[in-house]
């Protein structure tokens, strides 16, 4: 449930579900199998939640979902066929990368805006490159992928960090899905591990998207830099 509500709000919700899943016994890669299936429920009851700051997006959302998904099916297959500690270097750094992003976006905003010949709605190709490599970061192990995405889409997108954060939330749930679907063809799944994630992963994804809703701005730019580096601390030190 605490990790449904955190992937409501910030998006590392993984960082609790799959350590938790290791330590009673699951292999490594069959707990991020099982843990990105079973986080898919409680993304979708996310996404629901923020379906209010989700309007006027279905355009940029269709763009930037397709490298969502096409991110995701590239993370997934290296998930099966690489050594799990190729990204262990380059995760830390990216969620670094992240952290220093939100904490900067308004004034990079502004860097940008000013910049900017003509507005994009969508974020531009660069964006959209970003937008691929979150999601393939997202389909290899996706813990703090919703801090990477929140820091692209707030500093390539004119718009409020709520609508950012719903937008978020949409992009997670096409990480996870596809990945989810790649994962149950060809890897193994802990079945009863993936249950008790998704009922947990529910509640919490329902609950979180009423509390992020009603969080200011700035305190949830302070929560969200706070997860990342409790994220990077995680990884760093296990």
């Amino acid at each position: 449930m605490v990790a449904g509500a955190i992937n409501a709000v910030v998006g590392s919700g993984s960082l609790i579900t799959f350590p938790t899943l290791v330590a009673l016994g699951v292999d490594p890669v069959t707990a991020n199998v099982s843990n990105t299936i079973g986080l898919v429920p409680g993304s979708y009851t996310a996404a629901y939640g923020y379906r209010a700051e989700l309007r006027g997006q279905r355009d940029r959302l269709l763009r930037l979902g397709a490298a969502s998904a096409l991110g995701a099916l590239i993370g997934g297959i290296l998930l099966l066929f690489l050594d799990p500690d190729v990204f262990e270097f380059v995760v830390v750094v990216l969620i670094a990368v992240a952290c220093v992003l939100v904490m900067t976006q308004p004034r990079l905003n502004a860097w940008v805006a000013a910049r900017r010949e003509q507005p994009h709605a969508h974020g531009g190709a660069a964006l959209w490159v970003g937008v691929l490599a979150s999601g393939i970061y997202g389909g290899y192990f996706g813990a703090a992928q919703g801090v990477l995405l929140i820091g692209l889409l707030g500093i390539f997108l004119d718009d409020g960090l709520q609508r950012v954060n719903a937008a978020k939330n949409v992009l997670a749930l096409i990480v996870n899905g596809v990945a989810a679907l790649l994962f149950v063809v060809v890897a193994e799944v802990d079945w009863a591990a993936v249950a008790g994630v998704a009922l947990g992963a529910v509640a919490g994804g329902f609950l979180g998207a009423r509390l992020g809703r009603r969080i200011p701005a700035r305190v949830l730019r302070a929560i969200i830099v706070f997860v990342g580096l409790m994220a990077i601390i995680v990884l760093v030190y296990g």
